[in-house]
């Protein structure tokens, strides 16, 4: 039995939905039920009447789908699959920062793990990063935001507020370079450049569009423009191709590349629903914590 038709059956049987982040590999987005970013995913995960969860991405997505939705069996089928920006914050470094700003308000991206979200009074998405500032923290005397420093810049800029900033980054989006930016645009002078809030300021500051990944699939599908320059993760290149068939995608560096996401393959998923593994669990206490931060963003989406 080939393995399309194998992860096919053993879905049925187990009453399973597969979702895939814009970044996973494209056979993996081929046999997926959603593709999406990680709140798009978590929001589909909670709407779903499937019991069993197979989350295509890295750990804290499944975590997030997790704590959205703690009555579901979550799957993520590489275990192994991190996120280096989720690794650079802890609960207990978190909490000594909130120690030495006690009238702040705690932000934090989607991109931390559940213990951190459960520090924090709003979580937020590249998507609604502006609006949770500007709407449920418009009455904040100070605001702590982590992990990312540049996200952080973005908004900032964007509300013209002051962060308490921790030094936390993606590696693959601080890759991306304002030469790259710059020789991409040598080469194709008609595309229009879209970054992602995770780059960098000169980077962002280069684009024509700062949007996340979701963003980024949105305003191409209604843009009159058929090339583009896309300052991401390379794997959304897939997914943007697919939808848009007649429009030219090139990537502002090929080598922006996250090698956490490109560990799950197809045979891993449907070893994923053959043995039920590897199940995401959190204690109830951090599930009710980090609930509360990740239903106030929710407010903002």
């Amino acid at each position: 039995m080939r393995v399309e038709e194998e992860i096919k059956k053993l879905k049925k049987e187990r009453n399973a939905v597969i979702l895939a982040h814009n970044y996973q590999l494209p056979e993996v987005q081929d046999i997926a039920d959603f593709v999406g970013d990680s709140l798009g995913l978590s929001m589909e995960a909670s709407k779903t009447d499937a019991q069993v969860i197979v989350f295509c991405g890295v750990f804290f997505m499944a975590e997030t789908a997790k704590i959205l939705s703690p009555q579901k069996v979550v799957l993520i089928p590489e275990q192994e699959a991190g996120c280096p920006m989720a690794d650079m914050i802890t609960a207990s470094q978190l909490i000594d920062l909130k120690k030495r700003h006690p009238e702040a308000t705690t932000l934090c991206y989607v991109n931390t793990k559940a213990e951190v979200k459960a520090e924090c009074d709003f979580c937020c998405t590249s998507a609604n990063a502006t609006q949770v500032v500007e709407k449920g923290l418009s009455s904040a005397p100070a605001i702590i935001f982590v992990p990312d420093q540049y996200l952080a810049s973005y908004v900032a800029q964007q509300t013209k507020r002051e962060f308490i900033i921790w030094p936390g980054y993606c590696p693959v989006h601080a890759a991306i370079r304002e030469e790259d930016v710059e020789r991409a645009r040598e080469l194709h002078p008609q595309a229009e450049v879209l970054a992602h809030p995770e780059c960098r300021p000169e980077v962002t500051d280069l684009a024509d569009q700062v949007l996340s990944t979701e963003g980024m699939c949105r305003y191409v599908k209604s843009s009159p423009g058929d090339e583009f320059i896309i300052g991401t993760e390379v794997g959304i290149l897939y997914r943007l191709q697919k939808e848009n068939p007649t429009k030219h995608f090139y990537p502002a560096s090929e080598e922006a590349i996250c090698p956490d996401m490109k560990k799950i393959n197809q045979e891993k998923v449907a070893v994923a629903l053959r043995e039920m593994k590897y199940e995401v669990q959190l204690p109830p206490s951090i599930i009710q914590k980090a609930a509360l931060s990740i239903e106030r963003m929710l407010q903002f989406s």
